[in-house]
């Protein structure tokens, strides 16, 4: 699985090469370092998705953003969220970055995950197929 995860972040970087990327350890330090402010948090997920857990303090919309400050777009492996990134840098948005391995790496890794302001446990598994990528612990299976 690890080796089919990497192959498929290195295959996103290719896809969205002007896309920076942000791997989930740099961004949990960054978040983590109170003398640093923190980046917009965009979830390029469903609103069904986004229900189940998301990053705290995460959001689903671009509101009243300067087009310099830092924003870390994010989804289940990354390929939804460097689109979004692309199309954001398109749109004049310069500090805008990529969450390498995206929410399925960070709650495989035991990050923090969130429903609203509640500790969650779970991921939507985007389907059955992408869903393999994320340890069972942390699936969302349907009617679970």
């Amino acid at each position: 699985m690890r080796i089919l995860f990497n192959l498929l972040k290195l295959w996103i970087r290719l896809q969205f090469p002007t896309v920076r990327s942000l791997s989930t350890e740099d961004l949990d330090r960054w978040l983590s370092d109170p003398s640093q402010k923190p980046p917009t948090l965009l979830d390029a997920r469903s609103p069904v998705e986004f229900a189940v857990s998301h990053l705290k303090s995460a959001q689903q919309e671009i509101r009243d953003l300067s087009q310099d400050e830092a924003i870390v777009v994010y989804c289940s492996i990354g390929y939804r969220s460097a689109r979004v990134a692309q199309q954001l840098q398109q749109q004049g948005f310069t500090n805008v970055q990529n969450l390498e391995g995206s929410i399925f790496q960070w709650a495989n890794e035991g990050r923090s995950l969130y429903r609203g302001q509640q500790l969650a446990h779970k991921v939507h598994p985007y389907n059955a197929q992408w869903g393999k990528l994320l340890q069972p612990k942390y699936r969302d299976l349907p009617d679970s």
